[in-house]
């Protein structure tokens, strides 16, 4: 088994709306969370999310302070992942149709009001009580859901 893997992803609320990725090349899942990514050796948590962020959404964001934790696994592989949310807010840019993941694996994005929560795969569940709500959150580890 393998250490877990860390990642930083962003609650970007913007007019009471969250951005969510969805990060399934092909569109291959309906499966929607925040942006981010894995955490690069050398570099803070925060400048990493900075990079994810621009990567997968075109957008510079300002980190704010951490609001959840969550963990997942699989089982099946022994694949087990961190991650550390933190508020961020936008300072530039705006989401446009012409612009590509540079990866290719975000496909999509889009801002989702909190009761659009309720109709959408999203992961993970505690999302919108971290984005809406106060405090830090800690989500126990959890299987992988694809």
């Amino acid at each position: 088994m393998t250490s877990p893997r860390l990642a930083v992803r962003a609650l970007i609320l913007h007019e009471n709306r969250l951005l969510l990725v969805n990060a399934w090349p092909g569109g291959v899942s309906d499966l929607w969370c925040a942006p981010g990514g894995g955490v690069e050796p050398g570099a803070s948590l925060p400048d990493n999310l900075v990079r994810e962020v621009a990567e997968e959404t075109g957008l510079t964001v300002a980190v704010d302070d951490p609001c959840l934790v969550n963990e997942f696994h699989d089982p099946g592989t022994g694949f087990h992942q961190v991650d550390v949310y933190f508020r961020c807010r936008i300072l530039a840019g705006s989401l446009s149709a012409e612009w590509r993941d540079p990866a290719g694996i975000v496909t999509e994005r889009r801002f989702f009001a909190q009761a659009e929560l309720a109709r959408i795969r999203h992961k993970p569940d505690s999302l919108a009580g971290a984005a809406w709500g106060g405090g830090l959150l800690y989500d126990p580890l959890e299987v992988i859901v694809r």
